[in-house]
């Protein structure tokens, strides 16, 4: 699980009702995440976290992780979710070897998704060809109308 998520966020989610866990899990599957409670021991295991290492700071207490192969899915839905749930706190998360606070999250969780940044190079890649269009067209359009007057002023 950790080896295909492109950013894990850990959370503590105590307090949590089964409907608004339910909620959580169905906001990140439809972006292509999931969330699931863990055992800190198993999870730093499956890590094969050093002992002092910066993921042992994140995993004590009742813990949740999110987590989605897009790396900022599971940090923006954790984060909405978050400002609605006083109940619901980030701790912190990861990116493969790279551990960061709830900061650092919150950073994350403001990055563009994949799909925005596809989005935004076509826009950039197409509008040069759309000037690129119109100043070729310039030209012929004032020549036409030049021709144009002076057939008027000569029909004058």
């Amino acid at each position: 699980m950790f080896a295909d998520a492109g950013s894990v966020v850990v959370t503590h989610n105590l307090g949590l009702t089964v409907a608004e866990m339910e909620d959580l899990r169905g906001r990140l599957r439809k972006e292509g995440g999931a969330f699931k409670v863990v055992k800190n021991r198993l999870a730093l295991k499956a890590l094969e976290a050093e002992e002092g290492s910066g993921y042992h700071g994140l995993f004590k207490g009742p813990v949740g992780i999110a987590y989605a192969e897009n790396p900022g899915t599971a940090a923006k839905v954790a984060t909405e979710f978050a400002k609605a749930n006083d109940r619901f706190k980030i701790i912190g998360g990861f990116m493969g070897e790279t551990v960061v606070d709830q900061k650092g999250v919150e950073a994350l969780a403001k990055l563009p998704t994949l799909d925005e940044v596809r989005a935004q190079l076509i826009g950039l890649l197409n509008a040069p060809a759309t000037k690129v269009a119109g100043v070729l067209q310039a030209p012929a359009g004032q020549l036409a109308r030049v021709f144009n007057a002076y057939a008027t002023k000569e029909a004058a």
